[in-house]
This record gives C-alpha cells, sequence and structure tokens, in this order.
C-alpha cells in the first residue's frame, strides 16, 4: 500500500517583532518542524509528506529551507480556521491508500510507532498511538473531585493513521467543536479506533519546558 502523512503545522500567525511560532524554533540549529518531517521520510522515503501551513506562514517557511538546504520532497496545503478544517485541506491532496496525521511540533515520534502505526491501520483502517497514564487521576465536577482509576485512561498521541476513504468520509462531516483530534471525527463517522503503542518520547512542543526536553532527546 502506498502512503501518506499530512502534518499539520498551525500554530499562531507571525508577528512583526514578536515571538517565532513553536513548529519554526530550532532545537540544535533546525527547526522542529523540519525534524518532524525527517522523522516520516526516515520511515518511508516513498511516501507523499503533506505539510499544511497558513498562507501567511508559506514564504517563511520557503526561506527557511534555503537557509537549511532543506530538499526533503514535500507538498504544502492552506491552513484553515481550525485543525479540522486544516486537516480536511490536506486530505485534498493526499493520494496514499493508508494516510496519517501528525503534530508539526512531535519531531521524537519513534520509527517503531510509526511501523505500528502503518500497518495496524492497513489491516484496521483507524489506528492511533496510546501510551499509559502514569499519574494519579482525579475527576473534578463542579466544586467536588474524586479519585478515578488511571489504568481506564490512555493518553493519545499521532500520527493517528486511516484508510485514505475512510478518513475522507470522516471528513465530510460538518464541524463539530467536539473533535479534539482525527480519531474523534473518524469514530463520529461510525468507525471504531485501535490503539496501539506510543512512546513516550513523542512529545508535543507546546512550553518552554518542552524545549528544554527537546534538547536533551536530541
Amino acid at each position: 500500500m502506498k502512503y501518506s502523512v499530512i502534518i499539520v503545522a498551525g500554530g499562531k500567525g507571525l508577528r512583526m517583532g514578536g515571538d517565532l511560532p513553536k513548529q519554526y524554533i530550532p532545537i540544535q540549529g533546525k527547526p522542529i518542524l523540519m525534524r518532524t518531517i525527517e522523522a516520516f521520510y526516515q520511515f518511508n522515503a516513498a511516501m507523499q509528506i503533506i505539510l499544511v501551513l497558513p498562507t501567511d506562514h508559506q514564504p517563511y517557511w520557503s526561506e527557511l529551507c534555503l537557509q537549511h538546504s532543506f530538499t526533503i520532497k514535500h507538498e504544502v496545503a492552506q491552513g484553515g480556521e481550525t485543525r479540522f478544517h486544516s486537516v480536511r485541506n490536506g486530505l485534498q491532496l493526499a493520494k496514499g491508500d493508508v494516510v496519517g496525521v501528525h503534530d508539526g511540533v512531535r519531531p521524537f515520534v519513534s520509527q517503531e510507532v510509526l511501523t505500528r502505526c502503518y500497518e495496524m491501520a492497513e489491516k484496521t483502517g483507524a489506528t492511533i498511538p496510546v501510551i499509559p497514564v502514569v499519574e494519579s487521576l482525579r475527576l473534578v465536577q463542579h466544586d467536588a473531585s474524586k479519585a478515578v482509576d488511571r489504568e481506564a485512561y490512555r493518553l493519545v498521541q499521532t500520527p493517528q493513521v486511516f484508510h485514505l476513504d475512510k478518513l475522507q468520509k470522516a471528513y465530510a462531516q460538518d464541524f463539530n467543536p467536539l473533535f479534539t483530534d482525527d480519531a474523534s471525527v473518524v469514530e463520529a463517522a461510525g468507525y471504531a479506533i485501535t490503539l496501539v503503542e506510543g512512546n513516550r518520547e513523542n512529545i508535543k512542543i507546546t512550553t518552554p519546558f518542552d524545549l528544554k526536553i527537546s534538547s536533551v532527546l536530541l
């Protein structure tokens, strides 16, 4: 089967004199987003890589590619109003039989996890990587809280990988603010989701603390 991946890198807008959006922040000299793309290229050099970027980010991304001599082949799709709309735009370019959707700021997904996700998705049609919850959890309702069984919960990662036709049918639905990831969209369309083991290093870089961890992981 042919593989595709949609890498969503919306982030915040480029502000004059403001902070750089997270996906472009360098880790040991290379932007996070490039390291994310490299992980998928290393997994399968023939796979179709689709990068979803806001329109006003695209000239800056082109400059970065020139500066870093970044030549891994990829296509660019227009970012949307929400992540849902961005994925839908990227999906219009997808040609693979099996399509993953990945966060642009998750550069540390392991090759083993990519293999598990894509191979399981070939069989089941809808697969996501998860990791166990290692800390205690409490359910907070109104002014009260109570302990819950952490064994009943998993933390969800990306890439979330699906048969192309299932993902297309799922994203033909109207947007719902309750859609928190691609699995929730696909599940709402009536498809079951298969879980596979993720890797704890596959963090989503969103805070300065995450950046410190990233340098150590590299």
